[in-house]
């Protein structure tokens, strides 16, 4: 890849710039802080900006010639809630938060894209800079639509890329369809029945129920699903109990499911919940399931 001298020439500027948001990671609708330095960087090389969509969101305009045409690059801005050990200099400053995903990347990588462009308007038309909040299961992008990114911004077409550190320095990863998968998160509650651990028979233990339900739904995806689709299922939280010595109420299964049709994702879906609990899952993609725990004596 042949790379532009005048960005290389910045390098050290934006490298300081993605270790500045990484010290100082914002979640989702959070990102104030960061949405304050891409305000700061915009205005500084002479670029102006829009504020405000979807709460934290940023669009940088930059125009040049006369065309009508319009494009839009868009890059990432919010965290991670996780603790980060790392020991660098520029290890996370805000506990349990962290940029484990590479945002501070994207949005570093944006701005450098908007110092480029600024400088050398080589280009008919308008470039807009969008710097989206809450991509970590938010919702931001939507956020933004809905409080008029394209109508105050018309555009051609968006152009968006996201870090993959297997891809070797120098290359990129395209292909036709999708790439990245869909995000669609599961939340079930177990009801059982509390007892003493030393009177099992007494209760009805969720704990079990719960071992069951992850054991079972690791089947949906490798005997339901076409071996020729990609999906992924992943229990990525079990909670339950508080003491050493007694069966608990309730148990808590929470996790992600990851498709690239609908078509699959309403198999999957169809598989993990009984059918009367299937409406309002269908509207909003996030699932919230209860069980009653029942053992036939």
């Amino acid at each position: 890849m042949k790379l532009i001298d005048a960005i290389l020439d910045s390098s050290a500027e934006m490298q300081a710039l993605r270790r500045e948001i990484h010290t100082f990671p914002e979640l989702s609708f959070e990102e104030y802080k960061t949405a304050a330095l891409v305000k700061a960087k915009l205005t500084q090389w002479g670029i102006p900006f829009i504020d405000g969509l979807g709460g934290t969101g940023v669009v940088g305009i930059i125009k040049n010639g006369n065309n009508s045409k319009a494009i839009g690059l868009r890059a990432d801005m919010d965290a991670l809630p996780i603790q980060e050990i790392n020991r660098f200099e520029h290890t996370s400053q805000h506990p349990g938060k962290m940029h484990a995903c590479g945002h501070d990347g994207h949005t570093a990588m944006l701005l450098s894209a908007a110092h480029y462009l600024a400088q050398h308007r080589n280009f008919d038309g308008t470039v807009y800079l969008i710097f989206q909040p809450a991509e970590e299961g938010g919702g931001g992008a939507k956020k933004m639509i809905e409080d008029g990114l394209f109508q105050r911004c018309p555009m051609e077409a968006v152009f968006g890329m996201h870090n993959w550190p297997g891809i070797a320095v120098g290359s990129f990863g395209v292909k036709t369809g999708g790439m990245m998968a869909s995000s669609n998160e599961f939340e079930v509650t177990i009801k059982g029945k509390g007892a003493h651990a030393a009177q099992p028979q007494k209760g009805i233990d969720p704990i079990m129920v719960a071992v069951q339900i992850a054991q079972s739904w690791q089947t949906i995806v490798s005997r339901n699903v076409n071996p020729l689709e990609s999906a992924v299922l992943s229990i990525t939280q079990i909670h339950s109990g508080s003491a050493t010595n007694v069966i608990p109420d309730e148990a808590f299964l929470i996790g992600t499911v990851r498709t690239f049709s609908t078509a699959v994702l309403d198999l999957i879906e169809h598989a993990c919940k009984p059918s009367p609990m299937r409406q309002q899952a269908l509207l909003t993609r996030k699932w919230s399931l209860v069980l009653s725990a029942i053992i036939h004596h």
